[in-house]
């Protein structure tokens, strides 16, 4: 799972975006405007962000190519009306990593999406494993010891997050800041109380939690390397 920026002024397409990217679990930031978008790139961080090529304010390639110029690493697909390749190379050059022209097939959005999350710095896995526990990312299953658990998006989303930086201390607003929107109105408490329910869902009671509280700082989880 993970957070995504999605700058597109077209309703329509938009609120299917969301909606595919969102069923995928996806915690999805939109807004219409590309200036808007910048600053919340200067803001919060994200995972991947989809631009649309046209918008007001200012165009997508001009957002990326500003982002890069500030040092921004994440993966950035651009959405493009335009088929020609003078512009999709235009795109590439301003720091996009990869370009799906209009009108495109949801499947395909989400094959590039999941594509350019796997690479660095966002390398990932589609199954994910440790101590027993199991997440299957594609599939949004979670087992331990070959017992399925049920996890709300927000729990499945945390735990996978936790598993995917092994050894790294977060703390509970970093956990907000990535998990969470970043206008949501949750507060630090709405992360303690997802851990409470990850660990009684995940833990045996015989054994110590496999998210460690780390006094003072937050919490991590512990995978030898």
């Amino acid at each position: 799972m993970a957070k995504i920026l999605l700058i597109e002024d077209d309703t329509h397409v938009g609120e299917v975006v969301v909606d595919i990217l969102e069923t995928a679990n996806h915690t999805v930031e939109w807004t219409k405007n590309g200036t808007e978008a910048l600053d919340r790139l200067n803001l919060y961080e994200y995972d991947l962000g989809i631009f649309d090529w046209n918008v007001p304010g200012m165009t997508g390639i001009e957002v990326c190519r500003r982002y890069r110029a500030n040092g921004g690493v994440i993966p950035i697909l651009l959405l493009t009306g335009n088929s020609a390749i003078g512009e999709r190379v235009d795109g590439l050059d301003a720091g996009a990593d990869d370009y799906l022209t209009k009108p495109f097939s949801l499947k395909e959005l989400i094959a590039r999406v999941r594509a350019l999350l796997r690479r660095p710095p966002h390398a990932t896995a589609d199954l994910l494993e440790f101590s027993g526990l199991v997440i299957d990312v594609r599939a949004c299953k979670v087992t331990r010891d070959g017992a399925g658990i049920s996890l709300l998006p927000k729990e499945l989303a945390l735990l996978e997050f936790l598993v995917r930086h092994p050894n790294r201390v977060f703390s509970v607003q970093d956990l907000l800041n990535r998990i969470w929107s970043s206008e949501s109105d949750s507060s630090e408490d709405a992360v303690r109380q997802c851990i409470t329910r990850l660990r009684k869902k995940i833990d045996f009671d015989s054994q110590p939690s496999l998210i460690v509280t780390v006094k003072g700082l937050g919490y991590k989880v512990e995978i030898p390397d």
